[in-house]
């Protein structure tokens, strides 16, 4: 550990103020994808980070897309707004009531609610082409998207094949009272579940996508509804299977969404992806290796050329989160503990008690490459277990381009219900 202790005091760039993000503005190049990780989902300073990093990466870089790890029916109200493709009078927290799903904080914060009027109001700056937009890759929405399928298609064109096969679809799961997990627990004994009915549909709507042009993007919002459901299905049905399985089933998909959105926009699109540094760090540097698991990082570096990607990971060494004690039970404000003695953010937090920036590259990557624990909290988190788990043995300057620390941290904040 005195080895990395010295490596990290050699390297590490305070950080103290947004101007001290242009070493990593400037390491990003001409990358066309970055991504930007958290260690927490309900950690205040990763997202205003994050936010700022991805303002001037929008202002300064012409990014034009973010992409986040949230429900694509949700984020397609957030898209709509800030690009003011509704009549809607309404406010920004009024938009984020929409994210009802468990975990709502993730994306219904006030951090969200500033970082979302800032970029309705860049938007109204720009051309069509130059307003950036805010879409969700996750796969969860399964009944939401065929929902939105539906009621597009009853619209646009009643006689369809593509809404026949939508309602067939959606009759198929309806036993299941849009509960995920019944389904998932059906699917054991069901040769084939619902696979047939939604690779149908999207299979269908890829084949006649031409029909469906639409200035305010509600071709892409068809597809992408549609490939939500196909992969969540699949998805659910590999959860009762193997947490393996359904975790790559999982991120493959993410990145089959960001590259539908890529290829929407243009060979010249570049896009900023938020997500839990379990999903952008390179999963090849991790022990998500040897248990056969890929993730969002991995995949997006192997399908494209090397400065093309950017990956950006965060952490802290103590403060305050939001998260819960079970699945789906209400958040609370839960105190974390300092750093596992022996982890990568003790090691931070040893070399000098403040914020900073570590840059990996070819002259000191592979001081970084050490196999070390790494912090990882979840919406579900109980401090007391930190000891035995909550850390991914990784070698961080392999899974990341670049860190950034903040030494104490606090808690993000939820909208209340009654806003």
């Amino acid at each position: 550990m005195a080895f990395l202790k010295d490596a990290i005091q050699k390297y590490a760039l305070p950080y103290k103020t947004n101007e001290d993000l242009t070493p990593i503005l400037d390491a990003i190049g001409d990358a066309k994808i970055v991504l930007l990780g958290e260690a927490s989902h309900g950690t205040s300073e990763f997202y205003t980070v994050r936010a700022e990093l991805s303002k001037r990466m929008i202002e300064e870089k012409g990014f034009t897309l973010i992409a986040v790890e949230g429900d694509w029916p949700s984020t397609q109200r957030i898209n709509r707004f800030i690009k003011g493709y509704t009549e809607e009078q309404t406010n920004v927290k009024n938009v984020l009531k929409v994210f009802k799903r468990w975990p709502t904080w993730m994306w219904a914060n006030e951090e969200i609610a500033e970082f979302v009027t800032w970029l309705k109001k860049h938007n109204e700056k720009k051309e069509a082409n130059d307003k950036v937009g805010f879409y969700g890759i996750d796969v969860y929405s399964l009944w939401e998207s065929l929902d939105e399928v539906i009621t597009y298609l009853s619209k646009t064109d009643p006689n369809g094949t593509e809404l026949a096969f939508a309602q067939k679809a959606l009759s198929c799961f309806e036993p299941f009272n849009r509960h995920p997990e019944t389904y998932a627990l059906s699917s054991i004994n069901i040769s084939e579940a619902c696979v047939d009915e939604v690779s149908k549909l999207l299979t269908s709507i890829r084949a006649n996508e031409d029909n469906y042009k639409d200035p305010g993007e509600a071709d892409l919002n068809l597809k992408i509804n549609a490939m939500v459901a196909q992969n969540a299905e699949e998805y659910y049905r590999a959860m009762v299977r193997s947490d393996e399985l359904s975790w790559n089933v999982r991120d493959e998909h993410m990145v089959e969404a960001i590259n539908e959105i890529m290829d929407y926009h243009g060979k010249e699109a570049k896009i900023i992806i938020w997500e839990h540094n379990t999903h952008i760090g390179d999963a090849s540097a991790t022990d998500m290796e040897e248990a056969g698991m890929v993730n969002v990082g991995k995949i997006i570096r192997q399908q494209n050329d090397r400065e093309d990607v950017y990956a950006v990971g965060f952490g802290t060494h103590s403060g305050t989160v939001i998260a819960s004690d079970e699945w789906g039970i209400p958040y609370k404000q839960i105190n974390v503990p300092p750093a596992r003695k022996d982890s990568w953010e003790a090691a931070l937090h040893n070399a000098g008690a403040f914020n900073k920036l570590l840059l990996f590259n070819e002259e000191n990557r592979s001081l970084f490459s050490q196999w070390i624990g790494h912090r990882a909290i979840g919406v579900v988190y109980n401090p007391n277990y930190e000891t035995y788990g909550n850390y991914v043995p990784s070698k961080i300057g392999n899974r990341y381009d670049a860190f950034i620390y903040i030494d104490q941290t606090n808690a993000l904040s939820p909208l209340t219900t009654d806003e």
